[in-house]
């Protein structure tokens, strides 16, 4: 047991030192799936959706924090029991996500790896007979240093993170893992490649008989009573097929969809505020400033938001600000860039920098 609990010590310790440090590298996009989990359709708990993101940077501090406890052997008692309350917790979650099909990806390494649920949870329950491995037989974890060392190693890593939550929080995340990062073509990487599997669908109608609502599939209809009394019909996926990495991305105004002429732009700055009631003030101002400066070295420049028309005027007249506002999903907009606003720089359609508006003045245009 000495053996097997040292492999789980060092399994589970790894595991959530690599698992926080990529969330942490990305603590707002792991605010945006806590949200998911509090909304009312999940969780119900939507009082804490404006506490989100602080809620995000401590629970990734925390989880890099314990794996480096249990590694150097740091209070070994409560980095245990934090570790198996902690995974309880998120086990009953993955379970619950994957059971009813609340939220398709939990999130556990940001976008640098994507989970089904089922898995999520598989991950979870080995996770949790290691974890239970390493709870009873706690007298074999040991400090793998002096008292003064282990402790200098844990307060450090506990700086560190907090440093780095600081500095991701205040620019971008330090490695994109996103469709759309730094290189990225956007038409390319909406392209589905010839004969990739297509999604399988079967109708499903929806009758009344006898009073009783029931479903029948386009291949039951010959079971359908004479005096039922059709309700509804709708779509259910079968089989998934090819989902290219970008595959919600449109620029619309009007009504009229503008993305494949903003895509050919040779020059082109999206300036991306997801909702303009949440965006900076600060950062607004900003994003004017710099909106003048890239059009005068040639770009065209362009606002993209999912908020109405209603709110896009009154911030327009607020901040004086003299671009036009494109429509695009609030979602997509998260996925493309986490500040708020933020700048992408495109050049015929591939994307060449991005930016936080806190390094609007840094940004330097080709």
């Amino acid at each position: 047991m000495k053996l097997i609990t040292h492999i789980s010590r060092v399994l589970v310790g790894v595991l959530f030192i690599i698992s926080g440090l990529i969330k942490l590298n990305d603590p707002v996009g792991f605010s945006f799936k806590l949200e998911e989990y509090f909304n009312a359709n999940v969780l119900n708990l939507e009082f804490l959706i404006p506490y989100a993101l602080a809620l995000a940077v401590v629970i990734v501090i925390f989880e890099v924090v314990l794996g480096v406890m249990l590694l150097v052997g740091y209070k070994k008692k409560f980095t245990v029991w934090s570790l198996l309350l902690m995974i309880v917790f998120f086990t009953f979650l993955t379970f619950y996500s994957a059971y009813f099909n609340k939220v398709t990806d939990c999130g556990c390494f940001g976008d640098a790896l994507k989970l089904t649920p089922w898995q999520s949870f598989t991950k979870d329950v080995v996770l949790l007979a290691l974890i239970l491995i390493l709870f009873f037989n706690k007298k074999h974890i040991k400090k793998i240093f002096g008292r003064v060392a282990v402790n200098v190693t844990v307060y450090a890593s506990l700086l560190l993170c907090i440093l780095f939550a600081y500095h991701v929080l205040n620019h971008l995340p330090t490695i994109d893992f996103r469709a759309y990062k730094v290189g990225t073509n956007i038409k390319e990487g909406m392209a589905i490649p010839e004969g990739a599997p297509k999604s399988i669908y079967e109708f499903v109608f929806i009758y009344k008989v006898d009073g009783v609502e029931k479903e029948f599939t386009d291949k039951e209809l010959d079971k359908i009573p004479a005096n039922a009394e059709f309700i509804d019909r709708k779509e259910k996926l079968i089989q998934e097929g090819y989902v290219p990495p970008i595959h919600d991305f449109t620029i619309e105004k009007d009504g009229e969809d503008f993305t494949e002429a903003m895509l050919g732009e040779p020059k082109l700055i999206l300036l991306i505020s997801y909702d303009l009631n949440k965006a900076s003030d600060e950062g607004l101002v900003k994003m004017e400033a710099f909106s003048k400066k890239a059009q005068a070295a040639g770009y065209k420049v362009i606002g993209m938001t999912a908020s109405d028309e209603a709110v896009i005027a009154q911030k327009k007249k607020q901040h004086g600000l003299t671009f036009d506002y494109y429509f695009c999903d609030a979602t997509t907009l998260k996925t493309i860039e986490r500040a708020n606003p933020s700048i992408v720089e495109l050049h015929k359609g591939t994307i060449v920098s991005k930016a936080h508006w806190k390094d609007s003045e840094y940004l330097q245009l080709k």
